[in-house]
């Protein structure tokens, strides 16, 4: 029977890194504003190889949904952002075993890239379908995403999708370091104990980290372009 079991986490950051930062910057977010026309919703490898097996991933779709059409609305950019078919490594073989390797260089699946989405997500045609060849979207080289996000005149990356601690995380650590302003969507996918202690890393060194109806509030409190 196939699992269609859905589940959003239990996520928080603990009381004293909102003062640390609140003493530090004297307010708690450091993006409390954000001009739709700037800004990118960034959605990591919501492809049917993770979601199939993770509630999590299959908890957010609705979130990830009223993002984008929120989001694109307002004028806003949309990029959808999955694994590319890479070429196969000795490193990779002997990090992860030769079969999971295999498995997950075949992660993003084959044909056009909209095709390979969840197929619970509905996009529009002018919007951003990207391959990453490695955890992060933003590595230079790995990933056409910020040259094309450059064109658009982006400062603002809001990031989601599948897994926090590992692909969402990378990316925005090299989003924060290429000078993009970063929140990292609180509802993104892992288990809690793991998703959690990368909330507070982003949060404490990176971008900032909001729940969905609070993202939701700040691109409907952006003035009108």
């Amino acid at each position: 029977m196939q699992d269609t079991e859905t589940r959003i986490h239990a996520w928080r950051i603990e009381e004293r890194e909102y003062r640390r930062q609140q003493e530090r910057r004297g307010r708690r977010f450091a993006y409390p504003r954000l001009t739709p026309a700037r800004t990118a919703l960034v959605v990591i490898d919501m492809v049917p190889f993770f979601i199939d097996a993770n509630p999590y991933a299959r908890g957010i779709v609705p979130n990830i949904q009223q993002l984008a059409d929120r989001l694109r609305a307002a004028g806003g950019t949309v990029a959808w952002v999955l694994p590319a078919r890479a070429e196969r490594t000795l490193v990779g073989d002997e990090f992860h075993g030769p079969e999971a390797a295999e498995m997950f260089r075949n992660s993003g699946g084959t044909g056009p890239l909209p095709g390979r989405l969840w197929p619970g997500l509905t996009t529009a045609p002018d919007e951003i379908f990207v391959e990453k060849s490695a955890p992060s979207a933003f590595f230079p080289g790995r990933c056409p995403l910020p040259d094309l996000l450059q064109e658009r005149g982006i400062d603002t990356v809001l990031i989601t999708g599948t897994v926090t601690q590992v692909c969402c995380e990378s990316s925005a650590r090299d989003a924060c370091t290429l000078g993009y302003r970063v929140v990292m969507v609180a509802d993104a996918t892992g288990h809690d104990q793991d998703h959690n202690a990368t909330l507070a890393t982003i949060y404490r060194s990176f971008g900032d980290v909001r729940p969905t109806a609070e993202v939701l509030d700040l691109i409907d409190a952006a003035p009108a372009p």
